[in-house]
């Protein structure tokens, strides 16, 4: 026993002076995210038309804030999400934040029921806790006695491109190329009674303001205005300078790298008798000084009218504009920084 104690000491010693080799630490992959062509191109015209027959069908009875035709293209919307396998977020106990009629009835009494907005959402990669949201409104005026006002165009073509937006991303983050940012995809309610549901994310947010980097509002992408009678191959950016020149030029690479739109201003102008930037769901997070930008095909003749109907969406167009808003908010969620505040609003 002796002996073999003294043995074991020598031994112990000889290992102790032998030159130990260097581990070099393997280090971590870092997801390539610079080309996101294969995801954009999955926003298909098909598949958009295929969901905006649904969202924007008589079934839907218009949509009204809170009416049972609403609920049910609120449903549909959750089982897409579920299909998809894209979970509501962190912090929530399921697909929907509960908005009672109180708050909605608030400003001018509309007598509208309790509604809900629809969250879904991607975690990210490297910077979870910064927070992009894509919104949308999927609520619509609803009926005149039997005359159903399906609202394909406003807002179906927002509500749809949201949906195959977020496949794109968890396509990419199934496939190790998931965005570096979460993503939080917001369909609001209430827009057309005063931005309703909006205003109430933006006051009970889910994630705290100063945490989220910018908003991309889709509301209205699926036909073309009067004053481009000859071509669908354009977009309104509305409210993309307001706050932050980073996000402007996130808006004007990715079009110039992915989809070449035309990109018109008009509507940005800070004396633009319509007033859109006050009039989308965007307003909520811009007047809380978080970087937004609206997209809008701009006004028809069946706005707010019962011809705005699925048929008459031009789909090839409506993906094309989807997928320049999936690009920009790729270009956001990925890069290094997050949008600067440099500009007051204004």
């Amino acid at each position: 026993m002796k002996n073999s104690i003294c043995l074991l000491a020598v031994l112990v010693a000889i290992s102790c002076k032998t030159p130990q080799k260097t581990v070099t630490a393997i280090p971590v992959s870092v997801s390539d995210n610079s080309n996101p062509v294969k995801y954009m191109n999955s926003i298909t015209a098909d598949e958009l038309k295929t969901h905006l027959y649904i969202v924007a069908s008589d079934e839907m009875q218009g949509r009204e804030t809170g009416s049972v035709g609403q609920k049910k293209a609120g449903q549909y919307l959750i089982s897409q999400y579920k299909k998809d396998q894209i979970s509501f977020p962190k912090g929530a106990a399921d697909y929907y934040q509960r908005i009672p009629a109180a708050y909605l009835n608030k400003k001018r009494n509309e007598n509208l029921p309790d509604s809900e907005n629809i969250w879904a959402f991607i975690e990210g990669s490297e910077k979870p806790e910064e927070i992009l949201v894509i919104s949308a409104h999927y609520d619509h005026v609803g009926m005149e006695g039997e005359e159903i006002f399906n609202g394909a165009d406003d807002d179906g073509s927002g509500t749809v491109a949201l949906l195959e937006i977020a496949q794109a991303f968890m396509q990419a983050k199934k496939e190790g190329h998931g965005p570096k940012r979460s993503i939080l995809f917001l369909h609001v309610t209430g827009e057309e009674h005063g931005l309703h549901g909006s205003r109430f994310y933006s006051e009970n947010p889910l994630f705290p303001l100063k945490n989220t980097i910018a908003d991309i509002n889709i509301d209205m992408i699926g036909r073309r205005d009067f004053d481009h009678p000859d071509t669908n191959n354009y977009i309104y950016l509305i409210g993309s300078d307001r706050l932050s020149t980073d996000l402007h030029n996130a808006c004007e690479v990715a079009n110039k790298k992915y989809t070449n739109l035309e990109l018109d201003y008009k509507y940005n102008d800070l004396n633009d008798p319509n007033r859109f930037y006050f009039r989308s769901d965007h307003y909520n997070f811009a007047k809380n000084g978080i970087p937004s930008v609206f997209f809008f095909n701009g006004v028809h003749a069946d706005y707010h009218k019962a011809t705005d109907s699925p048929d008459k969406i031009e789909y090839e167009a409506l993906a094309k504009r989807a997928q320049l808003a999936f690009v920009t908010a790729w270009e956001l969620a990925n890069r290094e920084n997050r949008p600067l505040v440099d500009k007051d609003g204004k």
